[in-house]
């Protein structure tokens, strides 16, 4: 992992976990399908990814509830239920749910994905690029 000055703290609304992100975001994206929004009970899931190992539970290890397979899950808190980060790209990348860094990263959303499965009720009111798909 990179220096302290480089990394981001993040945690669940409970504080029971926390993390450690490396500042080295490879993308960042607003996630418009189901799952996400199924997931985060909002319109839209605005992520950011990095390879895995940049990514380092400091707190609450015990407190993690994951819900998928080893290569692809979203992990949980147990306890709050808040979504921290899911573990994709066949197990090599995290997608940090922003909303839960509690540092704010470099990086910003550069646009929106599976806006064609976006929420009926919810209008996108950016200049961000869309995409039906992932792009």
């Amino acid at each position: 992992m990179a220096d302290a000055q480089n990394q981001l703290t993040g945690a669940c609304l409970c504080r029971a976990v926390t993390y450690r992100v490396v500042d080295a975001f490879e993308y960042a994206l607003n996630c418009h399908c189901s799952n996400c929004r199924r997931a985060t009970g909002a319109p839209f899931k605005p992520l950011a990814g990095i390879k895995r190992d940049a990514l380092q539970v400091t707190t609450g290890q015990d407190k993690l509830m994951t819900y998928g397979d080893a290569d692809a899950h979203d992990v949980h808190c147990a306890q709050c239920g808040s979504l921290l980060y899911s573990v994709v790209r066949g197990g090599q990348y995290v997608h940090v749910a922003m909303g839960t860094l509690v540092d704010a990263p470099s990086i910003r959303p550069s646009k929106h994905i599976y806006v064609g499965s976006k929420a009926p009720w919810y209008d996108i009111t950016d200049d961000l690029p869309q995409f039906d798909a992932l792009d």
